[in-house]
């Protein structure tokens, strides 16, 4: 059970970019409707082919978001990191989810029901307009993501997921070690390939010592060449 007190902390001190767009009788209205809830690693936050209910905020930990193609291969389609907004695109496009979220370690969510948010939004243009811009950047993000692993060879693939990886969540104190632990499975599903060649691939950038591996560890050694892999991959 969440406190009141770390409740009031979150939606005053942990959802700042939102806070400061609402009016004030709208920050009453989502102190009182906010949920937060934990979820262990692994666990399901919302299924492909729900209904979507829910404004998603990451607050802590990380979330995939991914979709079951043929032969149910997963596909990697995002990874979500504090202070994150998801879930709401289906609610606006009058659809169901299309894809599945899910905790990728232990993490804590908000979440405000969606009938609760678009009366918000309609007397709030400045929340509009917020909105608006979260949507507009992660749809840009998709694009560029399709045509990347469309267009670029595995070698470029797997060098731009790892520098997603480390544009996300940064390096370890070591100011070398990317903060996200991924299995063999994740970084192909993330880079678009079967988990044998994820695993080649890699064995190959620890050979041209561009990173070092250590079980699900990856120490990036030689960032500027994993750039000029990725760009021109």
């Amino acid at each position: 059970m969440i406190s009141k007190t770390v409740l009031d902390h979150v939606v005053t001190e942990g959802i700042p970019d939102l806070w400061k767009v609402l009016l004030p009788d709208q920050k009453r209205i989502v102190s009182e409707n906010l949920d937060l809830k934990e979820y262990k690693k692994g666990q399901i936050i919302y299924a492909e082919g729900e209904d979507p209910e829910n404004l998603w905020i990451l607050l802590n930990g990380k979330v995939k978001k991914y979709k079951s193609g043929v032969g149910d291969r997963v596909q990697i389609l995002r990874l979500y990191r504090p202070v994150e907004y998801f879930g709401h695109r289906a609610y606006f496009a009058g659809e169901q989810y299309v894809s599945t979220a899910a905790a990728f370690e232990p993490s804590t969510l908000g979440s405000i029901n969606m009938r609760i948010v678009e009366e918000l939004i309609r007397n709030n243009t400045e929340l509009a307009m917020f909105v608006i811009h979260n949507l507009s950047k992660t749809l840009g993000g998709s694009d560029t993501k399709i045509v990347n692993l469309t267009q670029k060879h595995i070698r470029g693939r797997l060098a731009e997921a790892l520098l997603l990886l480390l544009d996300n969540y940064g390096f370890e104190d070591d100011n070398a070690t990317i903060k996200i632990y991924m299995s063999r499975e994740d970084l192909a599903n993330l880079s678009n390939m079967t988990t044998a060649n994820a695993i080649r691939t890699l064995s190959t950038f620890v050979n041209e010592k561009l990173i070092i591996v250590d079980g699900r560890r990856i120490k990036i050694i030689n960032e500027p060449q994993l750039r000029k892999i990725s760009k021109y991959g």
